[in-house]
């Protein structure tokens, strides 16, 4: 494969080598984002991705994210302080944000897009100074990403999600949420609260059938079920995004709420443990620019979805 000539954009290449792919040889991917016109700027030590991308960011036109989404959370902060634009390599287990987009869930083809593809200002979900692509939850999934490790996650995939998944699922028990939104308070018991910013997460489950990540709005959900076994009936609509439908699944869209439980609860953001209840929650528009198609059918699903 010959290189083309060098068009004179800098892209600050990280991948991270703990994702589920991020051992792969990147040969293959570093040729075909060379013969699209970029040069390649690989530091030796990546490992804390938003303080080398601060380094970086006047030597560079963009930077390349190899990982899964908890790779684009940790760089979150810095791309929305150089406001550089990023391109996704979906090295990870789920690569949720990547499904939102409509890009190519395989890297090499996924590579190819970079180049060329026009810069999209996408939304940011934040919930107590952290950012999030996709979804943030307490309750069942939290739960979920303390138990599942990344050897888990490495050796077994979405596979890995679902078998951990139903494990826990007996054993979950609903505990009491206050919500204060829009000028109003709630308080329910539930199983999981989910507050949803982009359209897919737990590998190909979708927020809210119309939802997207410019949108500029929250889908929230609370799963009010009476019993565990409802959850199984409730799968092929969490897969659609048709769950609000359900009379025992509470939903509605908003721009911020606030979450407060009488012990404080971990919140679960993209899959990390992030911070704990009461928890504040905010959708920032517009945040950061990703390299992806204007126009893009929403990325395929998976055979072995997280429920949750």
């Amino acid at each position: 494969m010959s290189a083309a000539p060098s068009t004179g954009r800098r892209a600050l290449l990280l991948v991270n080598g703990k994702a589920r792919s991020g051992g792969a040889s990147l040969d293959a991917i570093r040729a075909i984002l060379r013969q699209g016109g970029l040069d390649l700027v690989e530091p030796e030590n990546s490992t804390d991705c938003k303080e080398v991308i601060g380094r970086h960011a006047g030597a560079v036109d963009l930077v390349i994210l190899g990982g899964g989404d908890g790779t684009m959370n940790a760089a979150a902060p810095a791309l929305v302080e150089t406001k550089l634009p990023f391109g996704i390599l979906p090295l990870g287990t789920a690569n949720d944000l990547a499904r939102s987009l409509g890009l190519p869930l395989e890297p090499e083809a996924a590579a190819r897009v970079i180049p060329t593809a026009p810069e999209k200002a996408i939304d940011l979900g934040w919930v107590n100074g952290h950012y999030y692509f996709n979804v943030a939850s307490i309750g069942f999934s939290a739960d979920l990403a303390s138990e599942l490790t990344a050897d888990a996650k490495k050796t077994w995939g979405t596979v890995g999600y679902a078998i951990a998944a139903f494990r826990l699922l007996r054993r979950a028990r609903p505990f009491t949420v206050t919500i204060e939104h829009d000028g109003c308070t709630e308080k329910v018991t539930t199983i999981q609260a989910s507050v949803g910013n982009g359209r897919h997460y737990g590998g190909g489950m979708t927020v809210q059938e119309d939802a997207t990540v410019d949108d500029g709005r929250l889908d929230f959900y609370s799963l009010e079920v009476a019993h565990w076994w409802r959850l199984i009936a409730l799968l092929p609509a969490l897969r659609r995004g048709t769950h609000g439908k359900a009379a025992d699944v509470r939903a509605f869209e908003t721009t911020e709420l606030v979450l407060t439980t009488r012990k404080p609860r971990a919140v679960n953001t993209d899959g990390e443990l992030t911070t704990w209840t009461p928890a504040h929650f905010k959708v920032v528009p517009k945040a950061v620019r990703v390299l992806a198609p204007d126009s893009a059918p929403s990325g395929s699903g998976t055979r072995f979805p997280l429920p949750f």
